[in-house]
């Protein structure tokens, strides 16, 4: 048994977490490699590997002949019998390789064959451990500012946070502790290189479902992000439990949920509203915290018009149009935003309860006109004439006041 080379393949594979039967392949590369420069070539070569006690074996098949023209293909009969009594001419005999015949540039040949694969390897196992990471958050260690892009230490590799990247405003110190988002991991020649973020709306997404339980365990559903990074976010969620409170659920109690991610975002404010299947339902929910008196959405052009109280407008709208901005990315609707004056001057927008009270102002006056008369006529006609026409009158009044609606 050699015990070195197994006490050393054990410690690799623990450390760089490359698996014993890739570095067991890596040396019998590396001891044909030795064959090729030792020998001039390593066709007839081949090396057995016990990955049980890792005693390895290195064989060359040689031809017996009378005369030998090619040692590395050839043997005599003399010498093939001493390996093997009954060899004959013609035959092909095993003749062992002992590496300590190897001359110092084929040893070293094979060092750089094992030392190459264990790099491959260990690129490999940290690009393919990244890359299952894509699309979530970590941790990470600010190392150092290289101009305008950061260096973020995530464990085992280094990750790159670009201007493009980065919140407009945040100031970062070596050693300072933040949380990113994995947007792309490549592989290249020196490794995985990771590409970071703090602007991406999925940055939000995967920070509440670290925080709530029922975002994580799927009870409560996170619809659509709209993020203006550093400034203001809007989520729409949806409970799939007619029980549970999708909005209380992310806002925790206290505000101890959403809290803690407004904290890690450094500031950054979050509205969060329910969502709906109704587009009008949906835009108006979007638009909180302004209150809508109408919305007229049209689904397939994907279009709303908006009707807000006068005094409302600005709210709506939203300080540099943020609010109305975000709703339209939230919802996925191009949303116009009137006042219900401005509404009402283009037409867009008819008020029925107005003309409903204008009917009911003309009708008490029609009705002080109809008493008086009636007055007179009661003077005159008989207890059942009289009956019958305020019935009259009755059915009359009502039909003029659906006509008027």
């Amino acid at each position: 048994m050699n015990k070195e080379l197994m006490e050393a393949l054990d410690i690799l594979e623990k450390e760089k977490n490359i698996s014993k039967d890739t570095l067991l392949g890596a040396i019998e590369q590396s001891l044909l490699q030795a064959c090729k420069n030792h020998f001039g070539k390593a066709d007839n070569v081949h090396v057995t590997i016990n990955p049980e006690t890792c005693d390895f074996r290195v064989y060359a098949e040689r031809t017996v002949v009378e005369y030998v023209d090619d040692p590395a293909l050839e043997i005599s009969l003399v010498d093939a019998q001493k390996i093997n009594t009954n060899a004959e001419l013609g035959d092909v005999v095993q003749v062992e390789i002992h590496s300590k015949e190897f001359g110092r540039i084929a040893t070293q040949n094979a060092k750089n064959v094992i030392l190459q694969k264990i790099r491959e390897e260990e690129r490999k196992v940290l690009y393919d451990e990244y890359y299952g990471k894509e699309k979530e958050v970590v941790t990470g260690i600010v190392q150092r500012v290289m101009g305008k892009n950061v260096s973020i230490n995530l464990g085992k590799a280094d990750a790159i946070l670009s201007e493009n990247e980065q919140v407009k405003g945040e100031e970062f110190k070596p050693t300072e502790r933040i949380k990113v988002y994995i947007l792309e991991v490549k592989d290249t020649p020196k490794g995985p290189r990771i590409l970071v973020s703090r602007t991406h709306p999925g940055l939000v997404k995967r920070l509440f479902e670290s925080e709530v339980a029922e975002v994580r365990d799927g009870t409560v559903e996170i619809k659509s992000i709209a993020r203006e990074a550093g400034s203001r976010t809007k989520i729409a969620v949806w409970s799939n439990d007619p029980d549970v409170d999708p909005v209380g659920a992310c806002v925790g109690m206290n505000g101890a949920r959403v809290g803690a991610i407004i904290s890690e975002l450094r500031g950054e404010k979050i509205d969060i509203i329910n969502w709906n299947e109704n587009p009008a339902l949906l835009i108006e929910n979007a638009l909180s915290p302004a209150k809508v008196i109408a919305v007229m959405a049209d689904p397939d052009e994907k279009t709303a018009l908006v009707v807000v109280p006068d005094y409302q407008l600005s709210l709506a709208i939203g300080k540099e149009g943020q609010n109305a901005r975000l709703a339209a990315r939230l919802t996925g609707f191009k949303i116009d935003i009137k006042s219900e004056t401005q509404a009402k001057e283009s037409g867009e927008f008819y008020d029925y309860e107005d003309d409903e009270e204008d009917f009911y102002e003309d009708y008490n006056g029609e009705d002080e006109a109809y008493d008086a008369l009636d007055e007179d006529f009661d003077q005159q006609a008989e207890p059942e004439e009289e009956e019958a026409l305020d019935a009259d009158y009755e059915a009359e009044a009502v039909e003029d006041y659906e006509d008027e609606k």
